[in-house]
């Protein structure tokens, strides 16, 4: 017999007496204060005792502060550690178990192979678990799979708590910066009304007819600052805050969700997983009725061929008399002195038939609205106190109100009611086409009352909306001049519904309250 001289497990001569290089890992999950004297207290242990080895030659303890053990992804500390193992700078690991390791199986285990791979050695404490030990892998392998199940448990009983807490009602709002909004010492929304100001410009802006693009371009143009400091605004951070509900005072809970405890990646719920509506959550920066006006004008903005937009000042403002589509801007010599921006139907050569719609530039525009604007004024006083007088009737919704509460009772009572019908059927024998037959009632009664109540609801909606609109028009009439010498962006904006145009020597200008000055 030739007895061995080389150590199968490290490779190393036997008999050479070099001490090996050892590290260790600690981590702990979360930043909680009792979890911060658990991470210090790994990191002194580990220090002192490896150093305290004859044997043994210090190199480090890597360490990952409030990092999940679910992946290797983010974990700094552990990748840094891993990858001076494979360079040779380590050749033992210590940490306290294989669940501070990974709860990743899969991780767990490709790591300590690549590492044995490398003559790079892991104990594990708790198990007493040494990867260079033939028996080693499989008891690894249980122990990472009840590392993980014991993951994926706590990440089932957290979900089971949020959304239950989301279910009556109670629930926080997980932002370090929201525009409009501070927190309170009890983590409630309150209100900051310098930069709910800047939220309300954005609504107004929109509701003249405004673009996301231009509102961005108007903020930065003005020096405003984001949330966040910058100079710089862009239409997705302005479309975010059109379209977000907690400006009204509401809270829609679980727009996306964690697909996979593992990867932790969000996904957006699109119907996925129960969603809660919890309406008068927090105080509103914007009414409702704007609120839900902003929403109709940004449908309208949606692709197809009856689409608005405002990319430019007339942009979807004028109408092809003969087609009924928007005119668009062009521009005309783009590359020389020449250069003029003119409005045409947008479908003037998309047709089977031309559209004999005329073009104009946007000058001529100005000037006819000039005109429109004063002859439409010399009955300023009379639309003034006309909408006075209507006011209160034209917009009331009172009736409507009070059919709304009517169905959502009825939808109440007859909930009640199925709910009762089924618990019965459960308990006593009874003929099904007859239990068929009563269910079939009450589910279309039910239907009936809730598709009423959509379409109250979407009256109630539009009503209030056009109220809105006539107030913030009329605010308007009344601070412009009897006799407008030139064009005002904002006058346009506020006064004028759109523009038909039949021929060059017919053009409409419709106000906002519908009435039409001819411009010949």
């Amino acid at each position: 017999m030739i007895p061995a001289t080389i150590d199968i497990r490290t490779s190393a001569p036997i008999a050479e007496n070099r001490k090996r290089k050892v590290a260790a890992y600690a981590r702990v999950s979360t930043e909680q204060e009792e979890q911060e004297s658990s991470y210090q207290t790994q990191v002194d242990y580990y220090t002192n005792y490896i150093k305290s080895r004859a044997d043994w030659e210090f190199v480090s303890v890597y360490a990952d502060h409030g990092i999940s053990g679910l992946s290797t992804s983010g974990r700094d500390g552990f990748n840094q550690m891993i990858e001076d193992a494979l360079n040779g700078k380590i050749q033992l690991i210590i940490t306290k178990s294989v669940s501070r390791f990974a709860r990743n199986t899969v991780d767990s285990l490709s790591t300590i192979r690549k590492l044995k791979e490398h003559n790079v050695e892991c104990y594990f404490e708790k198990e007493g678990l040494q990867t260079f030990d033939s028996s080693s892998e499989m008891i690894l392998s249980i122990m990472a799979t009840l590392s993980q199940e014991e993951s994926r448990s706590i990440s089932e009983n957290v979900k089971w708590g949020i959304r239950k807490k989301f279910k009556d009602g109670r629930f926080s709002m997980p932002y370090r910066k929201f525009l409009g909004y501070d927190k309170d010492e009890d983590e409630t929304m309150i209100i900051n009304e310098d930069e709910a100001k800047i939220v309300r410009r954005i609504y107004g802006l929109f509701l003249s007819n405004r673009s996301t693009y231009q509102i961005a371009r108007i903020l930065t143009e003005q020096g405003i600052p984001t949330v966040t400091g910058q100079k710089v605004w862009n239409r997705t951070v302005i479309r975010s805050i059109l379209t977000n509900e907690k400006y009204k005072g509401c809270a829609l809970l679980q727009k996306s969700y964690v697909s996979n405890y593992l990867t932790k990646k969000n996904r957006k719920n699109n119907g996925e997983i129960p969603q809660y509506y919890v309406e008068g959550s927090h105080p509103a920066i914007i009414e409702p009725e704007v609120f839900d006006r902003v929403q109709a004008m940004m449908e309208r903005r949606k692709s197809g061929n009856d689409r608005t937009t405002s990319a430019r000042l007339f942009s979807s403002k004028i109408k092809c008399g003969c087609c009924s589509h928007w005119y668009g801007s062009k521009i005309w010599h783009s590359n020389d002195k020449y250069r003029r921006i003119v409005y045409q139907c947008n479908y003037k050569f998309k047709g089977e038939k031309k559209c004999d719609t005329p073009h104009f530039y946007e000058d001529e525009l100005k000037e006819m609205f000039v005109k429109a604007l004063n002859k439409y004024c010399e009955n300023k006083a009379e639309i003034i106190q006309g909408f006075s007088d209507i006011c209160e009737t034209a917009f009331d919704t009172s009736e409507l109100e009070m059919e709304q509460v009517t169905l959502e009772t009825e939808m109440k009572v007859v909930s009640g009611l199925i709910e009762q019908l089924i618990a019965e059927n459960a308990r006593t024998v009874q003929d099904q086409n007859e239990y068929n037959k009563s269910y079939n009632a009450l589910a279309e009664r039910f239907q009936t009352a809730k598709t009423r109540l959509e379409e109250v609801i979407a009256e109630i909606t539009r009503i209030k909306s056009d109220h809105e609109r006539m107030r913030q028009f009329i605010n308007k009439l009344k601070s412009t001049p009897d006799i407008v010498m030139k064009f005002d962006e904002e006058t346009w904006y506020a006064l004028i519904d759109h523009v038909i145009v039949n021929s060059r020597e017919d053009v409409r200008f419709v106000f906002c309250d519908v009435r039409e000055v001819r411009i010949y």
